[in-house]
């Protein structure tokens, strides 16, 4: 399999999709003339013309209410935000509008939109910048969440978010668009809602996704190299709809959990994963659950800092210790 960039596996999944279906258009700020904020819709507009690759104002509830609503007629939009930290200003077009009008027409309309973009820390562009939403998207009924650690991942999870006649917000990492790994070429789908053991294990289960699975794998990786451990990794690539069936068999196996995530501990996904796995597995727990999570603080503007307030390998090591007792 060629070996590509995370960026490069998404723009290969937006052109698959753009070629394969005349109905899905790339729509959000700087995603034609100038290639993307990010380059990931590098080359787009010249391939498809305005029509299929559209440049709008910097106004996110007027691009996303706009996408919304043609996805109600039958077009299948890709919207790019900038950061997600700008979804606040859209909260009533996606959390209220697309995530419910399935259930307000009785079934009888869908909502087949993604919403793109980078929802990350560690960049030093502050704490208006800097937010990882998808706690609060997945709050909300209607909608599905997903969040690729890996550029195979990135492919083949916005290639089924694309074709999901749901709407899907998917969260990429700006850190890792320039990441690198084996994608395969064509016809790659990844189906929402399952999970993906990036690792196996006996004696830990590190429950993750995005960007903290490569941290929780170098963590893992120094675990077994110098203390013998073995650590297992899941990583859930969907936060909703969540497959909690891969974790709960790996905490069967190993009996010890660590989360480890890129939110504030506060209400956060892992509050949630930490919930279900002791109501489901009580009896497998052979420890208390642990979490790594960011710092509960805005994001800190100082590099060396925010470095600390994220999960990062150091951190996971140590919760992991931890976790193992």
């Amino acid at each position: 399999m060629p070996v590509i960039t995370y960026r490069e596996a998404i723009r290969h999944a937006l052109t698959e999709e753009l070629e394969r279906d005349s109905n899905v258009v790339v729509m959000g700020e700087e995603v034609g003339q100038f290639n993307g904020a990010y380059k990931v819709t590098e080359g787009l507009l010249a391939k498809f013309g305005p029509q299929r690759v559209v440049d709008t104002p910097i106004s996110e509830a007027g691009f996303i209410g706009l996408g919304v609503g043609a996805s109600m007629l039958g077009i299948r939009p890709v919207m790019e935000l900038m950061f997600w930290s700008f979804y606040s200003v859209a909260f009533d077009q996606i959390l209220n509008n697309a995530a419910n009008v399935r259930y307000m027409s009785g079934g009888l309309i869908n909502c087949p939109i993604v919403i793109r973009g980078p929802a990350n820390g560690g960049t030093n562009v502050g704490a208006t910048h800097s937010h990882t939403p998808e706690n609060v998207l997945a709050n909300h009924p209607g909608v599905k969440v997903v969040v690729p650690a890996t550029p195979a991942d990135a492919k083949g999870l916005l290639k089924s978010a694309i074709r999901d006649n749901d709407p899907v917000m998917f969260l990429e990492n700006t850190i890792l668009y320039g990441e690198k790994g084996e994608v395969p070429e064509g016809e790659h789908l990844v189906p929402l809602g399952v999970a993906d053991v990036k690792r196996t294990g006996t004696d830990l289960t590190i429950v993750t996704y995005g960007r903290s699975v490569l941290h929780s794998l170098a963590a893992a990786e120094r675990l077994q190299q110098e203390h013998g451990k073995s650590v297992e990794v899941v990583d859930l690539r969907t936060i909703r709809p969540l497959d909690i069936n891969t974790v709960l068999a790996s905490v069967a196996k190993t009996h010890r959990v660590l989360i480890v995530e890129e939110q504030k501990p506060f209400a956060s996904v892992g509050s949630q994963l930490a919930y279900m796995i002791q109501r489901e597995a009580f009896d497998e727990l052979d420890a208390p659950i642990h979490r790594v999570t960011t710092v509960d603080a805005p994001a800190i503007y100082s590099p060396p800092v925010e470095i600390e307030q994220l999960p990062n390998p150091q951190r996971v090591y140590q919760g992991a210790l931890e976790a193992l007792g």
